[in-house]
């Protein structure tokens, strides 16, 4: 039996040959696009503006995939974990971290990690498999969809995901090909319509495709660097045996930027590790000539991994040290800890998908 295709794994541009291979005028594809992502649309029979003999015909030979009946766990701080089961049974997680003036959604590119950084509770789940553009998409569409159902009453922020980060389960731009395809559709304006400067993908490292994703996107660049020098950087994070501290800044230097954009430092502050005055000192030298700003992201601590997280005066203290070299630097908040939905602790739920309420 030959398999559907899933119309949301294509992006504007391969519905039109999809259309034209079924016989139809390029102008079609568009249409499907337009119906493919609004809110409660499920089967081609409500494409009204198709003939009937052509919705007929994709039924037969596609289908709109969506996640469904996602595990849903609320934080007291106001943050939504979404765990997704697969159509192969695998299970990825996104968070909601609601705003009053916005809604950011962190996003998975694959199912598990590859990268087996030492910090990183979803490392120790090994690597499954890519994600195709769908299931991409499909986490910003059911968290959409989540937000249009929410009562008034318990909204912080809009009713709609504004703001998307590449920083959940997966390293992107080793999924580079079905990220690029994934963000094409979540800017098309037939499609979701998102805009590219409140897109940010988070790479730890893989310098070779760097530039490729600055070519064919206009997103925002955050690299996860935690280290300021090989010998700590290899320990920390086994990407730096691949590509060296020096290969990652040069590609930073090289990566096609408007002017008006900065490649975004994430530093997660490990107590005794990466957090002297000397490694401070040290940030500042070897970012001095790459537009960019800084967020330090105190170690959420989890356990199992032996890391701690610094006194909150030594985070202050290397803050200071950075601001006064001349960088805007930030210290993020941890959000989501009680539902284990904070940077680095993300990892595949074990029980059966079901809802946890808060009401």
């Amino acid at each position: 039996m030959r398999t559907k295709t899933d119309l949301r794994n294509l992006t504007q541009e391969e519905l039109v040959h999809y259309v034209e291979s079924l016989g139809q005028p390029a102008f079609r594809g568009r249409q499907i696009m337009a119906w493919l992502y609004r809110p409660g649309i499920t089967e081609f029979s409500q494409m009204t503006d198709l003939a009937k003999e052509f919705r007929s015909k994709l039924a037969e030979h596609a289908r709109i995939y969506r996640f469904e009946d996602p595990l849903i766990q609320r934080s007291s701080d106001g943050c939504v974990k979404f765990g997704f089961t697969l159509e192969d049974g695998k299970v990825i997680e996104s968070v909601l971290i609601p705003e009053p003036d916005r809604n950011t959604l962190c996003v998975s590119s694959q199912v598990g990690c590859a990268m087996n950084c030492s910090f990183c509770l979803t490392a120790t789940m090994g690597f499954t498999r890519n994600l195709t553009p769908s299931e991409i998409v499909n986490q910003v569409c059911a968290v959409g969809g989540f937000l249009r159902n929410e009562p008034k009453s318990k909204l912080i922020g809009p009713d709609r995901v504004t703001n998307l980060v590449f920083m959940g389960m997966g390293e992107p731009l080793n999924n580079l090909e079905n990220l690029i395809k994934a963000i094409s559709i979540l800017t098309e304006q037939r499609g979701l319509d998102m805009t590219n400067r409140r897109i940010t993908v988070s790479t730890c490292g893989i310098a070779n495709k760097m530039t490729e994703l600055g070519r064919k996107t206009d997103v925002n660049l955050a690299i996860s660097l935690h280290a300021v020098d090989d010998k700590t950087r290899d320990a920390l994070m086994p990407v730096n045996n691949r590509f060296s501290l020096e290969e990652l800044l040069q590609a930073c230097r090289d990566f096609p930027m408007p002017k008006r954009k900065r490649i975004m430092f994430e530093y997660i502050l490990l107590k005794g590790i990466n957090d002297s005055d000397k490694e401070a000192h040290e940030l500042a030298r070897i970012l001095r000539d790459i537009p960019c700003k800084v967020n330090l992201l105190p170690y959420n601590e989890s356990p199992g991994l032996p890391f701690k997280s610094p006194s909150r005066n030594r985070v202050y203290a290397f803050q200071k040290i950075i601001r006064d070299a001349g960088y805007s630097v930030f210290i993020r908040t941890s959000r989501g800890e009680d539902i284990s939905a904070a940077c680095g602790q993300l990892a595949k739920q074990k029980q059966k998908q079901k809802e946890v309420n808060d009401a």
